[in-house]
């Protein structure tokens, strides 16, 4: 239904659908991201028998559902909007270090509607690299939309080139803190079990045979009973290879209810994502070869979650 000019629809709930959320609703009804989908009534563009509503609303049979699709853009466009709660870390002639907030892309892709880094520093008025593809300017490794921390941009492609295969050669050093679930035994060991997609689900990832070799060195800081504080190194960078080790291991970030965390511990620290950041991250300066290291505090949800974990009221 993604189309050049303002599309409107007019729905009527069947007793099928009694009961749906009203953005997965419009997800299978209209053929769209379900991303865009909370976006269209985020932005007030969707209505429930005439009235605003909110995305979570479970639906009725014969309920009216008015939606009003604005044109959409290229979906490897990139979107130039400030991200307020992005953090410039490190302003360097050849780099920039961000503290990257929760909710922001790395870069646009097909589905996520939402800001983006490479977005939020042009609206800042940052020249980045133009090396690789035209969407992932600048951008030489990323974080999940949901986890937090720090992130290296290159804006000078002699920078561009570096870092990429600084990356690539697993030379940076990248230190995450996780809250996990339960106590991990031992208190600190390897993970290296290999990754794939997911069969039966395209945005998941699992431990698999025949997955690309995923290494994770973890190490338990602090422990609460219901959950754990761990330091994870990242020998390899494979997409949601933290939250997938973890889960694997019988461990699930606290929140990510994607790998199997439990809803109800979730809630009560107040989590609407998995307890994952990007704490320390250290790289060769690309020019001028020094070691440079950088750290990132925890951001106001992840704290808040291991205050309420350090005094047992939750």
């Amino acid at each position: 239904m993604i189309s050049d000019e303002t599309v409107i629809q007019d729905l009527l709930v069947e007793p099928a659908d009694a009961g749906a959320r009203l953005d997965a609703y419009l997800a299978r009804h209209l053929d769209i991201p379900r991303t865009l989908a909370s976006s269209l009534c985020k932005d007030s563009h969707v209505q429930v028998n005439g009235r605003i509503i909110a995305k979570s609303l479970k639906l009725k049979a014969g309920d009216r559902v008015n939606v009003t699709i604005p044109p959409q853009r290229d979906p490897l466009e990139i979107k130039v909007e400030k991200v307020e709660e992005l953090k410039i870390i490190a302003d360097d002639d050849d780099y920039v270090v961000i503290d990257k907030p929760v909710g922001v892309a790395a870069h646009p892709s097909p589905g996520w509607v939402g800001p983006t880094v490479v977005g939020a520093l042009m609206a800042e008025g940052y020249n980045i690299s133009t090396s690789g593809a035209s969407e992932r300017q600048g951008i030489v490794h990323r974080l999940d939309v949901g986890t937090s921390g720090l992130m290296v941009v290159a804006k000078s492609e002699r920078a561009y080139t570096a870092l990429k295969r600084a990356f690539k050669e697993r030379t940076p050093k990248k230190i995450y803190h996780a809250v996990v679930q339960g106590l991990p035994d031992p208190l600190e060991g390897t993970i290296d079990a290999p990754i794939g997609r997911h069969p039966g689900h395209d945005w998941k990832f699992a431990v698999l045979e025949g997955g690309r070799q995923s290494v994770t060195h973890y190490k338990v800081i602090e422990a609460f009973g219901r959950a754990s504080l761990v330091e994870v190194h990242l020998e390899t960078g494979r997409t949601h290879q933290i939250r997938v080790h973890f889960s694997a291991f019988g461990h699930p970030c606290a929140g990510d209810q994607t790998y199997g965390a439990d809803p109800k511990l979730g809630a009560a620290l107040g989590l609407t994502r998995q307890w994952l950041h990007a704490k320390k991250l250290g790289f060769s300066h690309p020019v001028s070869g020094q070691w440079v290291e950088y750290e990132s505090d925890y951001p106001a949800d992840l704290e808040g979650a291991v205050e309420l974990l350090r005094s047992g009221d939750y």
